[in-house]
C-alpha cells in the first residue's frame, strides 16, 4: 500500500539508503527509488541522543547508563536510566523514571527537546518556516531516506506510534523535498561538530514537548 508522498509503480525495486544524503557522480543528489516503512518507533532512536550541554552549550551525548541490559523491547528505552555526559566541558548528569505503585513511569519522546533531562537537541536548524530536528546520525539518515524517496510504501501494519505516518505534514509532501534534504545535510554536518560555536541558532527550547503519554512498566523496583 502507498503512503503519503509521490506515488508509482509498486513492483520490486532497491530500497530507500542513505543515499538520499549523498551525491551522484556528477554531483546531483543522489535521491532513492523507493521507501518501505518497517514501522519503526521514534523510540528507536533514542538510543542516542545528541543535545546541548546544560554546562557548557557545546554538544552533549545521552545515552543508556552504561552496565545496563540490553533492551528487549524498544519500548523500554523510556524507561531505563539515562547519563548526559559532554566532552567539551566534562559535565555528567543521570536520570531515572519516576516509581508509581511499583511501577517505572515512561518519558515520552518527540518535540525539539531530549525526552529524559529536557535539554534542546543538538540537531536543529530551520526549514521552510518550521524547526527541522533530530536525535543522531541514523535519525538523520531514516529521515533522509524517507524523504527522498519519489514512492513510499507503508508497512503491513500501521500502530499509531509508528514514525513515519506521525511526521508532520509539511514533511511528507514532495512540494519541500529539496529544502528538507538540505536541511538534513545539514544537521548530518552538525552532528561532527562539538564546540559551542559551532550550536545552531535554533538549537534552543521552542515549547513543543509532546502530551505525557504516562506509559508504566512493572519490572519489580528500578533498575
Amino acid at each position: 500500500m502507498t503512503g503519503s508522498g509521490d506515488t508509482g509503480d509498486a513492483g520490486d525495486t532497491e530500497d530507500a539508503g542513505e543515499s538520499a544524503l549523498g551525491r551522484d557522480a556528477e554531483g546531483a543528489a543522489a535521491l532513492p527509488v523507493r521507501h518501505r516503512d518497517d514501522n519503526v518507533p521514534l523510540v528507536h532512536f533514542t538510543r542516542r541522543i545528541q543535545v546541548v550541554c546544560p554546562r557548557c552549550g557545546g554538544r552533549a551525548l545521552v545515552v543508556p547508563r552504561p552496565g545496563l541490559p540490553a533492551p528487549r523491547y524498544a519500548a523500554e528505552l523510556l524507561f531505563q536510566p539515562r547519563r548526559l555526559t559532554c566532552a567539551g566541558c566534562g559535565a555528567v548528569a543521570d536520570w531515572e523514571a519516576a516509581m508509581r505503585d511499583n511501577a517505572l513511569v515512561g518519558t515520552e519522546p518527540g518535540g525539539t527537546e531530549d525526552p529524559f533531562f529536557r535539554r534542546p537537541l543538538w540537531l536543529q536548524t530551520r526549514c521552510v518556516g518550521h524547526i527541522l530536528w533530530a536525535y543522531d546520525e541514523e535519525h538523520v539518515d531514516a529521515l533522509a531516506a524517507y524523504v527522498g524517496a519519489r514512492l513510499r510504501e507503508r508497512g503491513a501494519l500501521s500502530p499509531t506510534r509508528a514514525m513515519f505516518p506521525r511526521l508532520p505534514a509539511w514533511m511528507k509532501t514532495s512540494e519541500h523535498r529539496a529544502e528538507i534534504l538540505a536541511g538534513l545535510r545539514t544537521l548530518r554536518a552538525l552532528a561532527e561538530r562539538s564546540t559551542p560555536a559551532d550550536r545552531s541558532d535554533a538549537a534552543h527550547e521552542h515549547g513543543d514537548r509532546p502530551r505525557p503519554y504516562r506509559s508504566v512498566y512493572f519490572r519489580g523496583g528500578p533498575y
